[in-house]
């Protein structure tokens, strides 16, 4: 009933509509209620907007807010509350203090009074007013000839463009760091203050005859400069001839035609509005567009489809007391509000009569506000619940994490994109081989740069951008690289050197190469391009690069083929750990790090060290396991230095046990437990899970999965000799019964989506989804979801392929 309100239950604080309270007061007994109404009095003259609404129900239970905001001042309500006690349905209007005890009239008021839990996720410091910095009036200005150019800024310590701050007190134009909104940068502004102690900073590119975004260093906030035009006018710059966009571009600056931005978004191009099921957008909550990307892509797969929404009744009728803290529950309320439709509609041929007589016809873009899920799956992540841009391959890999620990019947929607990677890794002067096998559900191609096929075009212009930057005036139109699909997928599947390879044959460091090959080809293969690499000062970079991504892929001849005639496998022994003479010494350990996933956690701001440090410690797992041990680590002194391995008779390192090594106490290494705990695990399953797998991490959360009630403890002696018996098993090349769940089937594929990001970091800039649906492709940009004309497939960053049937 749409009509019907929301009713809270006053034992749980829990609210649900009316399809859905006389199910919980069967299944709890709860039989004290309140009913929640709001009534729509009168439009307010003179404000926007279309006919008078409906009205709405306000439903908790089924969170899916439309786009147009009811609580604006286009209109005026009335708010209905009353108590209504089960079964009988009897109802008390409120106020009322004569038939109610203080206890439940002060209940009801708490609750009347308090703030929406969504408006809580929001910093309150974005509600709070700006106050004028106390270094305004007295702000020292040096008197050193600096003036500030009107375009073609740049870092004075740093090739970056974007977010530039420039220093009131003596000119310096430096990049900033996320903090300060949610842009990239590699915090020379803040260095800059603390060599300096000059407080005072605004933001290039903000600038207007209004004002401009003042941050103190000092007070660390952003504030209000009132003597602002004075100290800008220090630099030359006049505020009253200053504008800017959307982008943060002055209108008089000199944006590339085939700026990416454009290009992705498909500016400039008059795009059809889609409504309907599966044509539903999503409201960006503030840098949350790399969520809304990828659940578009997910719920676009029929797999996903059927477990959520398909089992939606079901889900429902078995969530818990509190479904908000259900990961199926929100899955399934999520999927349902994308593809039922009932949150995209045209508009209203009244509201378009309206439109067109004032002129500003406009799509009416309704949609769903995805706050509830964006809640409960970021809980408890430092990154993705803050309200920064994070990047969307994290995103999706930790969503498939839950996924996987959550199971909805008895198909698990994930399965779809598992694989088995099988490393080929090869001792150069003994010719003998080591061959294990890993699961994964990404293919990272690499760029090659060395391919392109522009290359004078992008030396010239190389040099007329320096002569410009040179000589201050605008930059040339920008070339991008062309970069053959081909060449990439040649790169991948090259050999590669391996740094450090202890060989067991030889049992010393030798040199050594590792090629990787598909153990088992997924349902749906998804290609992330590996656009962000760092430059020789180690600084994040995006390369921007245009790639002939195929509709059709067939890699039939990346399938692995496992141990060769003539060839000889390495002897199955561990490196010997070293112990040192200095009991406080250290030592480094001889291993294969996966410096793709050390790259993957150094771009989040990770110090190298540490995220070497985390890759070693949970075995070349991926930067996603990776990620659980920094969280798990960084609080510790010694979090960023470089990687040693603890003296003899301190607790053995998960690299040597990963390796096959027996823990000196017959216990799994405390790093490996560690990890399963941050998962959300208890530590005696964690225990029993790497005791069970020999302490191979991955095959210890199948372990999980598999075993989700923990067993008796069984014999120390009984583990011990396991342990023992198994010490030199290959622990990632067993993938029989109890093995990872594959799909596996033909390497041929076509596309029918990819994600793009605009921007030089992934902690920064939009992204943004296209998916080919009926036919046609179609752009989904948070809530904007029209027909594409111009889909730029060939620069997206995740790809996303489905199998073709043989």
């Amino acid at each position: 009933d749409s009509e019907g309100g929301l009713y809270v239950c006053m034992n749980t604080f829990l609210g649900f509509g009316r399809e859905h309270i006389e199910r919980h007061y069967r299944k709890t007994g709860q039989c004290v209620y309140l009913h929640l109404k709001r009534h729509v009095v009168q439009k307010v003259p003179g404000a926007s907007g279309g006919a008078l609404p409906k009205r709405r129900n306000a439903k908790l239970f089924l969170d899916l807010e439309i786009s147009s905001d009811l609580n604006s001042d286009d209109f005026e309500y009335e708010d209905e509350a009353k108590l209504v006690i089960f079964p009988d349905h009897y109802e008390i209007s409120l106020p009322n203090i004569e038939e109610l005890p203080a206890l439940v009239t002060i209940a009801c008021d708490a609750l009347l009074s308090a703030k929406s839990p969504y408006r809580k996720q929001e910093p309150d410091s974005w509600e709070e007013e700006l106050q004028a910095s106390k270094h305004a009036k007295t702000l020292v200005q040096l008197d050193n000839g600096v003036r500030i150019p009107p375009s073609g800024w740049k870092c004075s310590k740093c090739d970056l463009r974007e977010n530039l701050w420039l220093n009131l007190t003596d000119g310096s134009v430096l990049c900033g760091k996320w903090f300060f909104d949610g842009s990239g940068g590699n915090g020379h502004a803040m260095e800059h203050y603390k060599e300096t102690g000059y407080p005072l900073a605004v933001k290039l590119g903000t600038i207007t005859p209004d004002g401009a975004d003042v941050y103190s260093f000092d007070e660390e906030e952003p504030v209000l400069d009132p003597h602002i035009a004075k100290h800008l006018a220090h630099f030359g710059i006049d505020m009253l001839q200053m504008q800017v966009t959307e982008n943060g571009l002055r209108d008089n600056d000199i944006k590339p035609r085939v700026s990416e931005w454009e290009v992705i978004q498909e500016a400039g191009v008059k795009l059809k509005p889609m409504y309907g099921p599966g044509y539903t957008g999503m409201k960006n909550l503030g840098n949350s567009c790399y969520l809304n990307a990828v659940m578009q892509a997910i719920f676009s797969i029929p797999e996903f489809q059927r477990a959520y929404v398909g089992n939606l009744p079901r889900i429902f009728d078995y969530s818990p007391l509190d479904p908000t803290q259900d990961f199926n529950t929100q899955m399934a309320k999520l999927g349902h509000g994308l593809l039922s439709g009932q949150y995209s509609k045209p508009p209203m041929k009244s509201e378009l009569i309206e439109q067109v007589m004032k002129e500003e016809h406009k799509p009416q873009h309704n949609g769903i506000s995805p706050r509830m899920f964006k809640a409960f799956i970021s809980k408890g992540h430092p990154e993705f619940s803050s309200n920064r841009q994070q990047d969307a391959q994290e995103f999706f890999l930790h969503l498939i994490n839950l996924v996987e620990r959550n199971p909805v019947g008895s198909e698990n929607p994930s399965d779809v994109f598992r694989f088995l990677v099988e490393e080929r890794t090869q001792c150069c002067q003994s010719r003998k081989v080591r061959y294990t096998e890993r699961v994964d559900y990404i293919m990272q191609l690499p760029v090659a740069m060395e391919a392109a096929t522009n290359k004078d075009e992008l030396i010239a212009y190389e040099l007329k951008r320096r002569e410009a930057e040179a000589a201050r005036r605008p930059l040339p139109e920008l070339v991008r690289a062309k970069i053959p699909f081909s060449a990439c997928l040649q790169a991948f599947s090259e050999p590669s050197n391996v740094e450090d390879f202890w060989s067991s044959a030889l049992q010393a460091k030798s040199a050594g190469v590792k090629t990787s090959r598909f153990a088992s080809f997924p349902e749906y293969l998804v290609v992330q391009i590996k656009k962000f690499t760092f430059g020789l000062d180690w600084i994040p970079k995006k390369l921007d690069v245009s790639i002939d991504m195929p509709d059709f892929l067939d890699i039939s001849h990346l399938r692995a083929r496992g141990l060769q005639p003539g060839e000889e496998e390495l002897p199955d022994i561990a490196p010997p750990i070293v112990i040192p003479d200095d009991p406080k010494g250290s030592f480094l350990v001889a291993l294969d790090i996966d410096e793709s996933s050390v790259m993957q956690l150094a771009e989040m701001g990770f110090p190298l060290e540490a995220c070497r440090k985390a890759v070693y410690y949970t075995g070349n797992l991926g930067a996603e396991v990776a990620f659980n041990w920094i969280i798990a680590h960084m609080e510790e002194p010694d979090f960023a230095e470089p990687l040693v391995i603890p003296a003899f008779g301190e607790v053995a390192s998960s690299g040597a046990a990963a390796l096959g090594a027996v823990g000196l106490d017959n216990q799994p290494p405390e790093e490996m437990v560690a990890i399963i705990i941050s998962m959300g695990f208890q530590r005696n399953l964690a225990i029993q899970a790497l005791k069970a797998t020999n302490n191979n991490l991955e095959r210890a959360l199948e372990w999980i999965f598999s075993h989700p009630e923990p067993e008796e403890e069984s014999d120390p002696s009984l583990d011990t000799m396991d342990m023992e018996n198994n010490a030199n098993a290959n622990i990632l090349a067993e993938t029989g019964s109890e093995g990872p769940r594959i799909k596996d089937g033909p390497g041929r594929y076509e596309l029918f989506g990819f994600i793009s990001h605009m921007g030089t970091s992934t902690m920064s800039g939009h992204y943004v989804c296209h998916l080919r649906k009926e036919g046609r492709w179609v752009i989904y940009n948070d809530l904007r979801v029209c027909a594409s004309e111009r889909p730029p497939k060939d620069l997206g960053y995740i790809y996303f392929y489905h199998r073709i049937p043989s």
